[in-house]
């Protein structure tokens, strides 16, 4: 009977905690307070306001601290004295936090999963070798955009973060091959024939030896370091260290080559999802193997992504297209593409659902019209900067202009909020999604429909913005 009213009493207390969004908890919610998340508060929050409300609100699991930039470290440190069971932190953007706060947290052996660093400029690499060591428990890290954290504190994550699933590298310019796993069997060691000649000086970076690693990262589904200086070494490292790899995503990488797709293929039926945009050394070659190795390995339920560079031709969308499970696919500024490709699109990629096309300038508008046709499951559809779309009566089926701080071409799924529109890229957006296609679709329908009632009464043809049927 004590163990009933026991278990009871535990329902009770789960069933009556809350989440708090983008606001302060009031007084009664103190300890009733699980999760306190501040993305966008209405009103401005304070460092001072939240050092005082987290000493009362002992049952705190998961915090996000993005709407509150100007936290410090003082907040963190009473965060960490009191949260005993904080699961999961979001730091990302609150520049003022330096190694101090993160050190506290890690001090306390708090049974952290996920934690989000994001934009925390001041911190190195002690406080990201902390988080390794002592956070046992770590399923997900991102570290974006850290000037300071060089490859020794990464070292420190793929030897200790074994149980971790998600990690983001993205925009670090200390990181070189030094911060991954080596290719390099162990013991093998580079010959005097190896060495670059005439000799130059290293720093303490480059005289690192290469991370041999005796255990693998099997639990890691998604690795994200665009804009990395990372080379085709350390991504044949990093493939075979983690060979269960679903989301690779390596835009802006600009020292790969098509080897760093030969060792991308090893990855086969795991691979969902890949972008290497703005990766100019890749070429048809390269990523025309890799879409055969995918073709042979992928399953038809699986959703996979891709968003390529600027410098590949229509040879590489046949490939791409002939992929069963292909859902989402990006081929921004792809200047090569013609309307050639967009019909093998049509014709064997039916299964797309996103479709990214901007800045294309070689595709006109009846091919276009065929994707349309044949791609029933389309829901969304990126034209911006395609001249042909500028067409009479297109431009109502678009979304709204976007605020002047969006960025159209940014990665498949995502925006970001990086640079302004000028006058002409907001007269150039062009993006259609959900019923907007299907209305799209309609339109151009009517449209082919009048040109052929008009060749057929030898009538001239005037285009038109408007849905009525008639010639005149």
């Amino acid at each position: 009977m004590l163990l009933d009213d026991e278990s009871e009493s535990t329902n009770s207390f789960h069933d009556d905690m809350i989440r708090v969004i983008d606001r302060l908890p009031r007084e009664e919610e103190y300890r009733r307070v699980r999760h306190l998340l501040l993305h966008r508060p209405e009103i401005t929050i304070t460092d001072e306001q939240l050092a005082e409300i987290i000493p009362f609100c002992p049952h705190l699991e998961s915090v996000v601290l993005t709407g509150v930039p100007e936290t410090t470290d003082r907040t963190i440190v009473v965060l960490a004295e009191k949260a005993i069971n904080l699961v999961g932190l979001n730091l990302s953007g609150c520049a003022q936090i330096t190694d101090v706060g993160v050190l506290e947290l890690t001090n306390k052996s708090l049974p952290l999963q996920w934690v989000q660093l994001n934009g925390v400029v001041g911190l190195t690499d002690p406080s990201i070798s902390a988080i390794a060591k002592s956070c046992s428990r770590l399923l997900e890290l991102e570290v974006c955009d850290l000037p300071l954290l060089t490859p020794v504190a990464v070292r420190d994550i793929w030897s200790f973060s074994r149980k971790l699933r998600t990690f983001r590298l993205a925009n670090n310019p200390l990181l070189t091959d030094k911060a991954f796993p080596s290719a390099l069997a162990e013991g093998l060691a580079e010959t005097e024939e190896d060495k670059p000649l005439p000799h130059r000086p290293t720093t303490w970076l480059e005289q690192l030896p290469p991370l041999i690693l005796r255990h693998s990262a099997d639990n890691l589904r998604a690795l994200d370091l665009s804009h990395c200086k990372v080379t085709d070494d350390a991504v044949e490292g990093i493939v075979n260290h983690a060979p269960r790899i679903q989301t690779f995503i390596l835009s802006g990488c600009s020292l790969l080559t098509d080897r760093a797709l030969a060792s991308i293929s090893k990855l086969r039926d795991h691979l969902d999802v890949l972008m290497v945009a703005h990766v100019s050394n890749i070429t048809d070659r390269g990523l025309v193997n890799l879409a055969r190795v995918w073709t042979w390995h992928t399953k038809d339920e699986t959703d996979s992504s891709i968003e390529v560079c600027r410098n590949l031709t229509d040879l590489s969308v046949f490939e791409l297209a002939s992929l069963p499970s292909l859902r989402r696919l990006s081929l921004v500024r792809v200047h090569k593409l013609t309307d050639i490709g967009i019909f093998s699109l049509a014709e064997h990629a039916v299964g797309l659902e996103r479709l990214h096309l901007s800045y294309c300038d070689n595709l006109s508008l009846d091919a276009m019209h065929l994707l349309l046709r044949k791609l029933e499951h389309l829901q969304h559809l990126t034209a911006t900067g395609i001249p042909s779309f500028r067409r009479k009566g297109v431009s109502r089926f678009s979304e709204p202009t976007p605020p002047v701080t969006y960025r159209v071409n940014v990665l498949v799924f995502s925006a970001a909020p990086i640079q302004n529109f000028d006058p002409d890229q907001q007269a150039a957006f062009c993006v259609f999604t959900g019923e907007n296609v299907a209305r799209l679709r309609r339109f151009l329908d009517k449209e082919d429909k009048r040109r052929r009632e008009a060749e057929a009464r030898n009538i001239p043809f005037v285009m038109r913005s408007d849905d009525r049927m008639d010639l005149y």
